[in-house]
């Protein structure tokens, strides 16, 4: 009677073995998504900005509305925001980056540029997914302008107090 035990234990370990290593086997595979002309896109958003990223092979050339990113953002701290994601993949000088963008202002635009631009990248080479993600630069940063109230002056401003 030990034996059938034994044999209906080792029976139900391994049933229980191989439940564990098929999850493991259904993880997300990353696959490269490029289009017609090889390049491999993808949008992000920061505030009430848009930006459309496209990554192509290149020397590191960063355009933004057609002008260079020195020319775009004056502020170097913008500049060093949008280039983040190309300097910790150590990838500066071996992608082109074209991106059109739109609404809020600057700072909310190099944010958008910056959650674009790490998107194409896994895009392109899924293998950076390990080295961006923990940065934070594939989450999208949901933080928004709280709406103005009526009966006060912004979101939570109250008018100023009049005694008489």
């Amino acid at each position: 009677m030990t034996d059938v035990t034994n044999t209906e234990a080792a029976t139900g370990f391994d049933a229980l073995k191989g439940l564990t290593a098929s999850a493991e086997n259904d993880a997300p595979v990353h696959v490269q998504k490029l289009d017609a002309h090889g390049r491999a896109y993808s949008t992000g958003k920061r505030k009430n900005a848009i930006a459309r990223v496209w990554v192509k092979p290149g020397a590191g050339k960063i355009t933004v509305n057609g002008k260079d990113v020195a020319a775009y953002f004056a502020r170097p701290v913008l500049q060093m925001m949008v280039a983040q994601p190309l300097n910790i993949a150590d990838r500066a000088t071996q992608y082109d980056v074209i991106c059109t963008v739109e609404g809020s202002g600057l700072s909310g635009q190099a944010g958008a540029i910056r959650h674009g631009l790490s998107h194409a990248l896994t895009h392109f080479e899924p293998e950076l997914r390990k080295v961006l993600k923990p940065h934070g630069f594939l989450t999208r940063d949901s933080r928004v302008v709280e709406r103005k109230k009526y009966g006060r002056a912004k979101a939570r401003r109250s008018f100023q107090f009049s005694k008489r």
